[in-house]
């Protein structure tokens, strides 16, 4: 089992949501995150005042998938949620070593 983490711009949840259900994901976790990285934020003018805003809204979302699937689900979520400008946001893979649906004691892929 591997866990998918993308960190997108907040307009492109719902096109990431529907790629990827169109692959076969049947659940996933969104967070409202914020961050930077090369885009480094950015100044905002607020009653006459300018400020420097460091960190952008940003959404995480979290899938844990069958290995098999990894590859599809990156491609889904590198389509939906490019826009071809800085900011675009990051995903990364990890292992995950068990998994457990409280409700049923179901363990690994069963529980996914």
């Amino acid at each position: 089992m591997k866990q998918i983490t993308a960190v997108i711009k907040p307009f492109k949840l719902d096109e990431v949501r529907e790629a990827l259900a169109e692959i076969g994901v049947s659940g996933l976790t969104v967070t409202e995150v914020k961050g930077f990285g090369r885009q480094k934020g950015h100044t905002e003018l607020y009653r006459g005042a300018e400020y420097v805003v460091d960190f952008l809204p940003k959404i995480r979302v979290d899938v844990v998938l069958h290995a098999e699937m990894v590859e599809s689900a990156i491609d889904a979520i590198v389509k939906a949620a490019r826009t071809g400008k800085i900011g675009d946001g990051k995903i990364f893979v990890t292992s995950v070593e068990q998994a457990i649906r409280i409700r049923t004691g179901e363990t690994g892929v069963d529980a996914l």
